[in-house]
């Protein structure tokens, strides 16, 4: 059968690849723990639940919008000026079907044929598959576990060339967890700015930064100049709404024409029940975030601690979201050459589902979720702990 060749050099998720591997062994009656998905193990809010419900009992089921209902894209706007003081209107914002249709409507919308997308390694998985699809060419930019797996000014300016139109940015950061500071980020903002670079700055996990550390936003720049960033947020994480697809864009208004003239030709509306739910979620309480917080800050520092005390790896300690990413080829051998053998070897030999680090196009490491409860952490970190040390 013929095949577009577009799909020839598209690589299928490896998160997706790990998971089905671990089913597999799990229908032959292995018992396996995943430490490779991005879920929170908290419920759904019972009033975002409750908001789904009497969307269905008042039987608002019919298409709406495709940007989104008008009191959905207020809400959405309204979150950047609870949270960070920004001013913007319904206008400026289009809910999608997650973060990543956000994603890729974004690029498909801003990227020409050619035009080169700057992506900070460590990334997620699907930010240079989405810049191919668009006809881009993902520019991979290294970072070290010493930087933190932080980008810097001097590291984008060494991978720019005149064809560089795009950077997508992520904070706090899936796979590694790490955070860029205000500060940091404002640095960033002003460099992309002076040579016509556009930011896409990927901020779905946002509310999930710990103390000391602070919550850091491009918001402020897209106020001053709506021209040169787009930030795109979702409820997946925050609360805990994986399954109902809730993703936005803020940008500006002919971006958002853009993007919504991109998505009536694909999935037209997201669903008419999550936008209600979604307005629940965005106009608050946010006890559960606070909740999650508090557990998943000490699921880090133990997850951390056990890992840290294997010897030869090391591990940047992460300010937010909730996955670890060790450095951990000092483990590789002939039989384990990769991360992704690795992460093969702890499946089959200690049940636990890990992500490799080469699908965030770092080989030297390996993904940790602590999105679990504390104990099937600890068993599990056990089980690889005694893998990789050969006990």
């Amino acid at each position: 059968m013929r095949i577009s060749d577009r799909l020839k050099k598209l690589k299928p998720s490896a998160t997706l690849a790990v998971n089905a591997k671990a089913q597999e062994l799990k229908a032959q009656g292995r018992e396996i723990v995943s430490l490779a998905v991005g879920e929170p193990d908290f419920g759904t809010p019972a009033h975002v639940c409750e908001a789904a419900k009497k969307a269905i009992d008042d039987g608002f089921t019919r298409y709406t919008p495709v940007p989104g209902i008008p009191d959905l894209r207020t809400a959405i706007a309204g979150y950047y000026g609870q949270f960070y003081g920004v001013s913007a209107k319904a206008e400026h914002t289009m809910a999608s079907t997650g973060g990543k249709q956000v994603l890729y409507n974004l690029l498909m919308a801003l990227i020409n044929p050619g035009d080169e997308v700057l992506i900070p390694a460590p990334y997620w998985v699907s930010y240079p598959p989405m810049v191919e699809l668009a006809d881009g060419v993902p520019v991979i930019v290294p970072t070290t576990p010493e930087s933190g797996f932080l980008v810097s000014v001097r590291d984008l300016e060494a991978s720019c060339t005149p064809r560089t139109t795009a950077l997508i940015l992520n904070t706090p950061s899936n796979p590694t967890g790490c955070h860029y500071e205000q500060a940091a980020l404002d640095e960033i903002a002003r460099w992309a700015k002076s040579k016509g670079i556009f930011i896409i700055s990927d901020e779905v996990y946002d509310r999930l930064v710990y103390d000391p550390a602070k919550p850091s936003t491009l918001s402020g720049l897209w106020q001053q100049h709506p021209e040169n960033v787009a930030i795109v947020g979702a409820l997946s994480k925050s609360f805990c709404m994986t399954g109902w697809r809730m993703g936005w864009v803020l940008g500006h208004a002919d971006l958002i024409k853009a993007c919504s003239k991109i998505q009536g030709q694909s999935t037209s509306n997201i669903n008419s029940i999550t936008q209600k739910a979604a307005i629940a979620a965005l106009t608050g309480p946010w006890d559960l975030v606070d909740e999650m917080k508090v557990s998943f800050l000490r699921r880090r520092d133990l997850a951390l601690e056990i890992i840290r005390s294997w010897p030869g790896v090391t591990c940047p300690k992460p300010d937010g979201a909730f996955y670890l990413f060790p450095v951990i080829d000092k483990y590789y051998t002939e039989e384990t050459p990769d991360s992704a053998a690795l992460c093969t070897k702890f499946l089959e030999e200690a049940g636990v589902a890990l992500v490799p680090g080469s699908a965030f196009g770092d080989d030297r490491c390996v993904r940790f979720s602590y999105a679990v409860a504390d104990e099937v952490l600890t068993r599990a970190l056990a089980k690889v702990g005694k893998v990789l040390l050969g006990k």
